[in-house]
């Protein structure tokens, strides 16, 4: 089996290694990543004519590793259109992503958003997440626990277009997980998302990094720095199964979803007689 894989925290996240280690059982892997972060960038590409920076990072036998400057989208489409071909990839694989990515987060989500672009092209596929944005997060979870989910779901997994599946780990280690769910995608917002950036870095304790330097330094004087950082919220009213109320309660959450977006029971109900 071909396995392309790729995620939104960069090629050299922690995350993302750890999945290629669990994936390497399953076939031969093409890992095409972003060379910085890309997160919230959904189905994104990088276009406009625009110039992208791709490397060849490594290869070995079974496992290639490039990277692209662009988003997760791009990178799926980098990896079908010009390191696969023309082999096409039997499945596409984005993660583990450091951050949840239940409820209505996988419509922001560059992990999530990869996965959608495997979806698009016909090819079996799955977004992987952890609910902690911790860099060097524990992965126990996944990797006691993935590989089961993967030996069940991949014989379901072919012939259905259109379809991806997003799971959800809580930020627990392995012996404290409750189980495995399915789930159905829950209802949730964001709230105070944009906040004072001085302010934010004091309450956390955080220093800039250095792309946030190379901003500032060229901030204009009458421009002021905002974070977005909001509060994940509930919107209420959730049916039990909603995979951030399961996931809070320490159950892996696996949520079928898909890319048709339309609205089928408001196409049943709606008249127009024009």
């Amino acid at each position: 089996m071909r396995i392309l894989v790729t995620n939104d925290d960069g090629y050299d996240a922690k995350g993302l290694r750890t999945l290629v280690g669990i994936l390497r059982k399953y076939g031969e892997i093409t890992v095409v990543a972003p060379k910085r972060p890309q997160s919230g960038m959904s189905m994104a590409v990088t276009m406009g004519f625009k110039p992208i920076a791709v490397k060849h990072i490594s290869e070995e036998e079974g496992e290639d590793w490039w990277y692209l400057d662009g988003t997760p989208a791009s990178c799926i489409k980098f990896g079908i259109d010009n390191v696969l071909m023309p082999a096409r990839p039997d499945l596409v694989v984005s993660g583990v992503n450091h951050g949840s990515n239940a409820a209505t987060a996988a419509i922001y989500s560059g992990t999530i958003g990869a996965a959608m672009e495997g979806a698009v092209n016909g090819i079996p596929a799955l977004g992987v997440s952890l609910d902690t944005f911790n860099p060097d997060a524990d992965f126990s979870g996944v990797e006691a626990l993935l590989p089961k989910i993967l030996d069940q779901l991949l014989p379901q997994m072919q012939g259905h277009y259109g379809l991806f599946y997003n799971i959800n780990f809580p930020a627990r280690p392995a012996a404290e997980l409750r189980g495995v769910r399915l789930t159905r995608m829950g209802y949730a917002h964001w709230e105070h998302e944009y906040q004072d950036y001085g302010r934010f870095l004091e309450r956390l304790g955080r220093v800039p990094s250095e792309e946030d330097c190379r901003y500032v330094a060229h901030l204009e004087s009458d421009e002021e720095l905002y974070v977005m950082a909001g509060d994940f919220t509930d919107n209420g009213d959730n049916p039990a199964d909603a995979d951030h109320l399961l996931l809070d309660q320490g159950y892996v959450t696996i949520t079928p979803q898909n890319i048709d977006n339309t609205a089928t029971a408001e196409l049943d109900r709606l008249c127009v007689t024009i």
